[in-house]
C-alpha cells in the first residue's frame, strides 16, 4: 500500500510495516542490518496530520507511527516514532487492527494516541496512573475496523 492509502483508511491505533523492498541482509553483516532495519520495520499509528500551510510554505499532510521504547526497570529513557510524509515512496501494510471494542486514549483532542487499552475501565486506570490532564477517550468502532472487509481487502 501506498502511504496515501495508509493515512486514508487505517485506523488509529493499527499496526502499520514499512518496506523499501530491499532483502534483508544476513546477520553477520551488523552495518548493513542496522541500515536495513531503518528503512523496514514496524510500529503502531499514533498520529495523522492533514496538509497545511505556514506563510509561504505548505506543509504534506504525513502520519506517524510509535517504534520502540527504550528504558530499563520499568521507565522508558526513549520513545522512537517515524514519521511519514504521504510522498514516502516506501511500501507499507497494515499488519494488526486495534480490536473492536478497544478503547484508544489520546493525549488531547486532536492529539496522538498514548495508550490502546481493552477497554473504558482499562483506559481509566492508565489514565489514573499516567496523568494525561487532557485525554480523551475514544472506542473503537465496528465500522473503522471492518472497512477493508467491506473493501475486499485482507488486513
Amino acid at each position: 500500500m501506498s502511504a496515501h492509502t495508509i493515512f486514508d483508511n487505517a485506523p488509529i491505533g493499527s499496526i502499520i510495516a514499512w518496506s523499501d523492498g530491499t532483502p534483508q541482509p544476513p546477520a553477520r553483516f551488523r552495518k548493513k542490518l542496522a541500515a536495513w532495519q531503518s528503512s523496514n520495520s514496524k510500529g503502531r499509528l499514533i498520529r495523522k496530520q492533514g496538509g497545511r500551510g505556514v506563510g509561504n510554505v505548505s506543509l504534506s499532510a504525513f502520519f506517524t507511527l510509535h517504534e520502540a521504547d527504550y528504558g530499563a526497570s520499568g521507565v522508558i529513557a526513549i520513545r522512537v516514532h517515524r514519521t511519514f510524509s504521504l510522498e514516502a515512496k516506501l511500501h507499507f501494510t497494515v499488519v494488526e487492527r486495534p480490536a473492536v471494542g478497544s478503547v484508544r486514549v489520546l493525549d488531547r483532542a486532536g492529539g496522538e494516541l498514548v495508550y490502546l487499552a481493552t477497554n473504558e475501565a482499562d483506559a481509566k486506570e492508565w489514565l489514573s496512573r499516567h496523568g494525561y490532564p487532557g485525554a480523551v477517550l475514544h472506542e473503537v468502532t465496528a465500522d473503522e475496523v471492518g472497512a477493508d472487509a467491506v473493501e475486499g481487502r485482507a488486513a
